[in-house]
């Protein structure tokens, strides 16, 4: 590998024409159960409204959902690859061949942190993708086990961001065609009511 790949592999670049949305199980019957679930409904319904202004692809998971329900309501999931699964991880064989061939980043958000959100990452990184780890979006039921996961993922390379950092590196110049209504989506989302102080661990 040369010195600028490996550099470049450090750095985790995001480009808008090789990176995908992944949303892992926000699922109705998580609501009373997920610490901060009102974040991650906003950020995860923030980040799709954003991929389809700029033309991502957008996967989204539901564990089991005859028993566990379907994406919640408030995540507009039109144009979306909606698949069930009963994999931890979001890397079904269905969800692998619908990832586009010129996919080199994920951005990733969903529950459980420690265990489908963690096996997606794992997946996905053991098949080359960076994955960007959308840590406002991201929860489990107990937040030591969101902060380990936080922790797992960060020392295997995945790159821990928040929501309005990924859309703004999406963008990277503000004379980019969709730069108002990202803007204007990013101004939305900073307004939000929900847990402004959801804790990120001591990364």
């Amino acid at each position: 590998m040369s010195k600028v790949s490996a550099i470049s592999n450090l750095v985790g670049r995001i480009q808008q024409g090789s990176t995908a949305l992944f949303v892992c199980d926000v699922q109705e019957r998580f609501r009373p159960l997920i610490h901060a679930f009102p974040s991650v409904i906003h950020v995860a319904n923030t980040l799709t409204k954003t991929a389809r202004q700029l033309k991502l692809p957008i996967i989204i998971t539901e564990q089991n959902p005859t028993a566990l329900g379907k994406t919640v309501p408030e995540i507009d999931v039109s144009g979306a690859v909606v698949l069930p699964k009963s994999r931890f991880s979001m890397c079904t064989e269905e969800v692998v061949k619908a990832i586009p061939p010129n996919v080199e980043s994920v951005v990733l958000c969903g529950i459980e942190a420690h265990v489908c959100v963690l096996q997606t990452a794992l997946d996905l990184v053991e098949k080359g993708i960076d994955v960007h780890l959308v840590m406002d979006g991201v929860s489990s039921m107990r937040q030591f086990d969101r902060f380990g996961a936080f922790t797992r993922m960060k020392e295997m390379g995945v790159f821990m961001t928040t929501c309005e950092s990924i859309m703004f590196q999406l963008l990277r110049d503000a004379q980019h065609p969709d730069f108002k209504a990202i803007s204007n989506l990013a101004k939305v989302h900073a307004q939000a009511k929900i847990d402004p102080d959801l804790p990120f661990s001591s990364l």
